[in-house]
């Protein structure tokens, strides 16, 4: 799947987001070594810090079914704002990514495209605790 088509399976997780407080829709597409895709969509809750990040859904997603090995990352939000994974989420991912891991944000008219450690460099590895 090109970054494109990453990038629409993350436009249309938008339409799943559950988002009655802040109305800020956010979606994520994570591709896998073996080439499937899963999506997540930002879920709010009144206490905002148990809300889940659309990141953090589509990784749940993906492990649940088996996944742990992932090449590719679409984020979108309903603004088309080149919105990037939050801290959080970007040690979630360190978790199951090497820092090569590519990025994608939609910004409108345009895409941005990180590598994962650019976000979060020197992040804490299974290897840290060790």
């Amino acid at each position: 799947m090109e970054p494109d088509a990453l990038l629409s399976a993350a436009r249309d997780a938008l339409t799943d987001a559950y988002v009655p407080y802040s109305e800020y829709r956010v979606g994520a597409a994570l591709r896998t070594a073996d080439g499937e895709t899963y999506v997540g969509c930002n879920i709010e809750n009144a206490n905002y810090s148990n809300s889940l990040h659309a990141e953090e859904v589509a990784v749940a997603e993906a492990v649940k079914e088996g996944h742990t090995e992932f090449d590719a990352l679409a984020v979108v939000s309903g603004e088309r704002d080149g919105i990037t994974p939050c801290g959080m989420c970007r040690q979630t991912l360190a978790e199951f990514c090497d820092e090569s891991l590519p990025v994608y944000c939609d910004e409108g008219d345009t895409v941005a495209e990180y590598a994962l450690g650019e976000l979060i460099p020197n992040t804490i590895q299974p290897g840290t605790l060790e």
